[in-house]
């Protein structure tokens, strides 16, 4: 009943009120952002287990930090800041994650670039031929190009909240999407359309257990 209630209320509201105490209003904020930032994650990892895990962290950090959300930003901008640095401090962990260009913005040699990671099977059951061949070649993609490229074409983030997701610069952000869809060209000869969107959604079972475990994590009693 309480979720319902609120529903419609804005960010900042629902931010108030788990503030205030209503920890079980969290699960809106969740849910209105698990596709975005789950985009926005897996364009750093390429794999969607992995994806998820950040997934689950990043919406733990979240609520840690909630209080630090003093409105400079809204609040998806703010949320995917952190998606991101999680993200990359996983990545880096691991050594996967190689910067493409110099200190110069120039681009490093191609055996500097980073390789995708291979289809899971849960992948394989949920995307056709179609969607497949195009997350398989937005995969490919550099890693600095790719992210760019993901918020702005699959997340429709404009040039601005690109930037500020990423912390990176207007001019930095249409460079890198001037490139990617450039690389992508070569690939696929002008067939990216719709079913880019669907080979990075994340809906249903999927939303449902990253909002059931965050819950449970922050300590809220799900009936």
């Amino acid at each position: 009943m309480v979720l319902e209630q609120c529903r419609s209320d804005t960010d900042a509201r629902l931010v108030e009120r788990v503030l205030a105490g209503e920890l079980e209003v969290y699960e809106l904020l969740m849910r209105r952002y698990n596709q975005r930032l789950f985009r926005i994650i897996r364009s750093v990892v390429t794999d969607d287990l992995e994806a998820e895990d950040i997934l689950q962290e990043t919406w733990v950090r979240v609520f840690e930090h909630l209080g630090q959300f003093a409105g400079r930003s809204s609040f998806p901008t703010w949320v995917s800041r952190i998606a991101v640095y999680e993200a990359l401090a996983r990545a880096r962990k691991s050594k996967r994650w190689v910067d493409l260009e110099d200190q110069q913005g120039e681009i490093m040699p191609e055996a500097n670039r980073r390789h995708a990671s291979p289809e899971t099977p849960e992948t394989d059951a949920i995307r056709s031929e179609l969607s497949e061949m195009l997350q398989t070649a937005v995969d490919a993609l550099p890693p600095t190009y790719r992210m760019v490229f993901v918020l702005r074409e699959v997340e429709q983030l404009n040039t601005i909240e690109t930037a500020e997701s990423l912390g990176l610069s207007e001019e930095a952000v249409k460079t890198r999407l001037h490139r990617a869809r450039a690389l992508l060209r070569r690939t696929l000869e002008g067939r990216i359309g719709a079913g880019i969107v669907e080979a990075y959604s994340f809906l249903g079972g999927r939303c449902d257990r990253t909002v059931s475990r965050v819950l449970e994590r922050i300590g809220v009693t799900q009936e």
